[in-house]
């Protein structure tokens, strides 16, 4: 049987208790206290009058950051929305429980940014082609796919961030990113050694890092809403 949750891809309206305390125990709390230093409108551009540019600095960074939250909170709505059939109460709760995390980290990343311009980068919109959300294993390949695609967008993004501040809450959220992927991947091959596979740990131990370009070629497929940035920006 298959169970509906009442969420929305522009907030969530799910167990207001457990999304606050989420919220207090997380990276939420810190967002009150932390604004965007330096930067202006003359950060972003439009090109054509209709393609939002991330901007340059930490600000494109964290626009870039935003993008990304979005799109996974945005597929992570529509999983806990129609669980697919025979979905196991294990898997129910892992799939809420990401779904919170990554809604708590899209919002952060908008009123961040949005405390220090009205230049922020609009909802997007997406598209899943190739998704069948009511298949698991459609389900869980494309979960480990934006979970693995988020680790390494944050892991190459953070030498361009001169702001110390956000380093320390890209560090945090990337953490929480790498347990996602974790997750998935245990319940793709349970038991076995595939969350941590050579596919995206090194022979050094470190966690894969990939340039934006490569991340935006990877997630693409999926954002219907264009944008882009210059060879100033975070590329």
């Amino acid at each position: 049987m298959k169970k509906t949750i009442q969420v929305s891809s522009k907030g969530a309206t799910l167990d207001t208790g457990r999304r606050n305390f989420l919220k207090l125990s997380g990276i939420g709390i810190v967002a009150a206290g932390l604004t965007l230093v330096g930067c202006s409108d003359d950060d972003f551009e439009i090109i054509d009058g209709n393609v939002f540019d991330l901007g340059t600095g930490d600000v494109g960074v964290l626009n870039y950051a935003y993008a990304l939250e979005q799109l996974e909170a945005d597929f992570y709505t529509k999983v806990v929305n129609n669980f697919y059939s025979g979905i196991s109460s294990v898997e129910q709760q892992i799939f809420t429980d990401l779904y919170h995390h990554e809604v708590i980290h899209r919002d952060f990343f908008k009123a961040a940014i949005s405390g220090a311009t009205s230049n922020v980068l609009p909802t997007l919109e997406f598209q899943y082609p190739n998704v069948n959300f009511n298949d698991r294993n459609s389900v869980l390949a494309t979960a480990k796919a934006l979970e693995d695609t988020g680790v390494a967008a944050y892991n190459a993004a953070g030498k361009y961030i001169s702001n110390p501040d956000y380093l320390v809450i890209a560090g945090k959220i990337v953490s929480v990113e790498a347990r996602h992927a974790a997750a998935i991947r245990d319940l793709i091959n349970p038991g076995t050694a595939a969350f941590s596979g050579d596919d995206v740990i090194d022979a050094n131990g470190l966690d894969a890092a990939k340039e934006p370009s490569d991340i935006v070629m990877a997630a693409g497929g999926f954002i219907k809403t264009k944008f882009t940035w210059k060879e100033r920006g975070i590329n």
